[in-house]
């Protein structure tokens, strides 16, 4: 509350000419707010996407009472008010704070939200819960005066699953948690990687640190950075430049020695507060079942119901604990703006977590809400709810599961509109039976180069450009967040809005001529390149 009252005051003085706006600038960013093309844009921290009923209930209030009634998810796991009233966000911010929730570093050249897998803690492929780690992460950063001025924002990611659902190669640090011989538990460090204007995948600079060394190894990185990161060119801040400058082997050099000053040292993290932070994230009471009977029910459910049997095989994930399961609930129905939710869809929402998944919900990095300790017997009835609230399009992990920032329907920096792109691309393929043949697509739009849609790392990528004033768009082909990550490749000169579902249809038809077996469409192009695309896409004009 401190930090609100603050804030409050710092922007009645703005609002009554006591401080410029260059002033108020970087005390807004501090405060998570931005100034978009329409509206200030409030961006609220979810630290690791983890969410309590509670305060998924406050967020739908204040959407409702400060802004249009509804707010919007982002692939960074935080959600976004996107027209708030500046002289309300102080009340906002009070808001929060009575849900221990609050803007802090989510702008601004800091330590941003560190995120990690929606299904951390029930993933049936996870080696350890990556949540203490974050968690560890987020109270060494947050408020650490080194960090409060970088040369640039600064993100870190966390994966601890055979599948890297956190897109942790594209972060400036990606920790990637590992044994070793003895079974030790540690991290792979890679570091500099980042989209936007120069997109890099993160180089591994270290295959092996200790979990007790892990802050004074990420102390030493963000020494290196502060000291040597580039501060006259905002293009050119980020630390994926500055690897690049000195080159990958130079950086770990002095990465190396920062380390050797504080190995050991007073940011060593003894065992007992490793379990101090595991202590945050305790097991759900679970019940015991016999599981087998109730997988039998669930089938049978789904043999006498074909959309339920869709939503099960799209929506519903293997969980760790027997007689259990994740669900998603996706935010991806055609013609709403992907990402979004209404007052009404979060209140829901938290319903549906009370009733069915302990009163906790994840954001997943592709812009869903995750259920994550759902009994299967409960299956049937919170789909039914589901379905009434919005929220059960059996699309999840197709190509209409499409991550797409808010573009130039909002933001100031869009160079083209994302929302209108996604919409008509969805209605292209509204067959479900061909959706589901084609498989799992990763399609992310960005409305300008800062890609905050992550369109370099989709399997396809839409990039919205400026033509001489018109609005264009730009595909790439073959991204990839995962372990595996890569950036796409351009297929050729723009199209224009109305041309934009054609491409992707003459796209996908590329692939289903060209697949092998069960071949995804990723596996597909690198296996025939780019060029069997990019002949039928052109040939066509």
């Amino acid at each position: 509350m401190e930090r609100v009252a603050q804030f409050r005051q710092q922007t009645e003085r703005y609002l009554s000419g006591e401080i410029s706006e260059a002033e108020f600038l970087p005390l807004r960013l501090q405060n998570g707010l931005y100034i978009q093309r329409l509206a200030p844009m409030l961006r609220i921290a979810i630290p690791y996407g983890m969410l309590s009923s509670t305060q998924l209930h406050k967020l739908a209030d204040i959407s409702r009472d400060y802004d249009k009634g509804y707010a919007h998810f982002t692939t960074r796991q935080n959600l976004q008010l996107n027209w708030p009233k500046l002289a309300e966000v102080p009340d906002i911010l009070e808001e929060l704070a009575s849900v221990e929730m609050h803007a802090i570093q989510t702008s601004g050249n800091c330590i941003r939200n560190t995120t990690t897998d929606q299904f951390a803690g029930v993933a049936a492929d996870e080696l350890e819960d990556p949540r203490p780690y974050c968690e560890l992460i987020r109270q060494w950063s947050t408020f650490h005066p080194e960090f409060a001025y970088l040369p640039r924002k600064f993100k870190i990611a966390v994966c601890a699953s055979e599948t890297d659902r956190a897109a942790s190669q594209v972060h400036d640090i990606g920790l990637h948690l590992k044994h070793n011989d003895r079974g030790e538990t540690g991290f792979t460090v890679f570091v500099g990687g980042g989209l936007g204007r120069t997109p890099v995948i993160g180089t591994r600079i270290c295959e092996f640190m200790p979990r007790a060394e892990i802050l004074n190894y990420l102390d030493a990185i963000l020494r290196v950075y502060n000291q040597l990161g580039r501060r006259d060119n905002k293009y050119k801040a980020r630390i994926k430049i500055l690897v690049r400058a000195l080159g990958a082997d130079a950086f770990r050099d002095k990465v190396q020695q920062e380390f050797e000053l504080v190995r050991g040292g007073e940011m060593t993290v003894p065992d007992s507060e490793f379990q101090r932070m595991a202590g945050f994230f305790t097991t759900p009471d679970y019940e015991s079942c016999d599981a087998a009977a109730v997988s039998t029910a669930v089938r049978r459910q789904a043999s006498d119901d074909r959309a339920f049997a869709r939503w099960l095989e799209r929506n519903v994930s293997t969980h760790k604990t027997p007689g259990y399961a994740a669900v998603t609930l996706s935010l991806k129905p055609t013609g709403i703006a992907p990402g979004d939710a209404t007052e009404q869809q979060m209140h829901a929402a938290a319903e549906l977590a009370d009733s069915y998944s302990f009163g906790e919900l994840r954001v997943s990095h592709e812009q869903n809400l995750i259920l994550a300790d759902v009994r299967q017997a409960d299956l049937y009835p919170l789909w039914k709810q589901a379905q009434a609230a919005g929220m059960a399009t059996p699309n999840i992990g197709t190509l209409n599961d499409m991550i797409c920032c808010p573009g130039g329907d909002f933001c100031s920096l869009a160079n083209a509109k994302s929302i209108p792109i996604a919409e008509a691309i969805q209605r292209q393929f509204d067959d479900l039976d061909y959706l589901y043949d084609i498989g799992e697509v990763d399609l992310n739009i960005s409305g300008c180069m800062n890609a905050c849609g992550h369109h370099h790392v989709g399997h396809i990528g839409i990039l919205g450009v400026d033509k001489k004033g018109q609005e264009f768009y730009q595909v790439q082909l073959g991204g990839d967040s995962g372990h595996e990550a890569s950036l796409g490749k351009v297929l050729g000169p723009s199209f224009s809005q109305d041309e934009v579902p054609g491409v992707i249809n003459s796209l996908i038809e590329v692939y289903l001529a060209r697949r092998q077996g069960d071949e995804l469409f990723i596996d597909t192009y690198r296996r025939i390149g780019i060029e069997p695309f990019k002949t039928r896409v052109y040939s066509n004009d």
